[in-house]
């Protein structure tokens, strides 16, 4: 069995102590290094360095094509999975929602992304901006489908288990906070009109309050998308969540009420492009 010592280096069970003046292991004297020598030969190499780095340079400027397609595509060829596109990813907002998503897989994860945020964040907790969003991000027959089970789902008792009025407020002097914070997205398959998304990930909900009962806490869950194309735009037609997968927790020290009632309100939310 092998141990380690103390930075995470093999213990050999030898230990080197390193003495003044000549070869600890009785060889010859050391020679007396020439720093001149030294100086001048770390001189040359830099300079010989920078005079490669300028001429790769400018052989770079001149060979590249004025319109910089040659390159691009040598840079999107090695771009990784998790690069962004460049492309924006909206045209306007609706209920302070992004839409207008590309018709690509890239514009069907950012819907996805953005409609996450807006179903996880408070807006869901009040009737009718509830209802906006139902409209805005589903399709016609499944928003229908969902509205009457959504309003019984979020009752005036879940209200209040969650600290909060019939009309969805927090109490005073106290700040509800439902967040929804996207990780990453998949796609799981994609066609011309339809499109499965799956997206990971971490959630803040509670209340941030001196009385409160039920303080914010995190969550980590994947939550999966059956997008169709309709009316120019991604629209949900179905959806499903699950738990995790959830990294061990860190030491962090928790927060204190008032510190996440200061950072809900300092901070705001993203549009998320793929």
């Amino acid at each position: 069995m092998s141990t380690s010592g103390e930075h995470g280096y093999p213990d050999t069970g030898h230990t080197r102590t390193h003495l003044p003046g000549g070869d600890p292991y009785g060889g010859a004297p050391r020679r007396t290094p020439r720093s001149s020598s030294r100086s001048l030969i770390t001189v040359v190499g830099v300079v010989v360095l920078l005079i490669a780095a300028i001429a790769f340079a400018n052989r770079d400027n001149s060979s590249s094509p004025t319109d910089g397609s040659a390159k691009a595509r040598a840079v999107g060829s090695e771009a990784a999975p998790t690069a962004p596109s460049g492309t924006k990813p909206v045209r306007t907002e609706i209920t302070g929602v992004p839409v207008g998503f590309a018709h690509t897989a890239q514009g069907a994860q950012s819907a996805a992304s953005n409609y996450a945020v807006a179903l996880g964040s408070t807006n869901m907790f009040k009737r009718d901006n509830r209802h906006a969003l139902l409209k805005a991000l589903y399709t016609p027959a499944a928003a229908a489908s969902l509205q009457a089970p959504m309003d019984k789902a979020y009752s005036s008792q879940f209200l209040a288990r969650m600290g909060l009025d019939a009309q969805g407020d927090p109490p005073k002097k106290s700040t509800f906070v439902s967040r929804v914070v996207p990780i990453g997205t998949s796609v799981r398959a994609y066609a011309d009109d339809k499109a499965k998304i799956a997206l990971w990930y971490t959630g803040l909900i509670g209340m941030a309050g001196d009385n409160s009962t039920d303080p914010v806490t995190s969550s980590w869950k994947t939550w999966t998308f059956d997008l169709e194309w309709s009316g120019g735009d991604w629209k949900i037609a179905a959806d499903t969540q699950k738990d995790g997968p959830a990294p061990v927790p860190g030491d962090d020290k928790a927060a204190t009420t008032d510190e996440i009632s200061k950072a809900t309100e300092e901070y705001g939310g993203f549009t998320y492009a793929r």
